[in-house]
């Protein structure tokens, strides 16, 4: 008998194309864990479909990830847990595995979510974490990024911070809460919010860097939102300073 399954994941997306399963590129999360729970339940390759709460960009990475997926098996939630993690890459964990309501699904019944983007200045090299870190040239005014922060916050359009320029459905989405921390080398942007278009915390993220360095005026934060015009906005912060933290139900 079929059930739905519920996956807590954790992902270094350094070397994958993002969580999307796509044609003619097997370095995809999704692709991975489809791989390797269709060999755990011996069904061919690209039979089953696994559904993400979210489909981060390549070089994006993980903390809490949440998926769900139909199996027919005999296994425990335990011996799924550990099969998997012994087959799949090490730069990718499963963390927890349970047998949730058949109605479930992590992408329609998402409440909210919290990515984290971290930033480094310094004068020396952050040489373990430079996988995951976006590495400053010069350091940006805290108090400047905040106050631009607050405008952003709420429930606006979100075209200008929309990496595709083509999309057709609404663009609207509710930002509750962007918090900018510094603590020693490290600048932490974390973003809350009901749902985030391609690429907009990465581009949230650039807007408010030109705003620490003086490039952008805080208070011209609103027109940038109000154009709906990508050009308006900062360049799209690089991938790997990006992580999905958590998922809310």
């Amino acid at each position: 008998m079929s059930r739905n399954y519920k996956f807590l994941i954790s992902y270094d997306g350094t070397r994958f194309h993002g969580w999307e399963r796509q044609p003619g590129k097997d370095m995809t999360i999704q692709g991975k864990l489809e791989s390797v729970l269709n060999k755990m339940v011996n069904l061919p390759e690209g039979t089953l479909n696994l559904i993400g709460a979210g489909r981060t960009d390549a070089g994006v990475h993980a903390r809490a990830m949440t998926a769900n997926i139909a199996l027919d098996t005999n296994m425990t939630e335990d011996e799924i847990k550990e099969y998997m993690n012994k087959y799949l890459p090490e730069d990718i964990s499963i963390n927890d595995v349970k047998i949730c309501s058949d109605r479930f699904h992590s992408r329609y019944n998402a409440l909210g979510k919290t990515y984290r983007y971290t930033c480094w200045y310094g004068a020396s090299k952050p040489v373990f974490d430079r996988k995951y870190v976006t590495v400053l040239d010069k350091k940006p005014d805290i108090e400047k990024m905040q106050s631009a922060a607050k405008i952003l916050e709420g429930t606006h359009d979100f075209k200008s911070f929309c990496g595709n320029n083509k999309m057709k459905k609404s663009t609207v989405r509710c930002v509750d809460s962007i918090k900018i921390e510094e603590s020693g080398s490290y600048i932490r942007f974390y973003f809350h919010g009901n749902g985030f278009l391609q690429n907009m915390v990465r581009i949230l993220t650039g807007t408010l860097l030109e705003v620490g360095y003086g490039n952008i005026a805080p208070g011209d934060v609103k027109e940038i939102l109000e154009s709906h015009n990508r050009q308006m906005a900062g360049p799209t912060a690089p991938p790997l300073g990006l992580c999905l933290m958590k998922v809310d139900y």
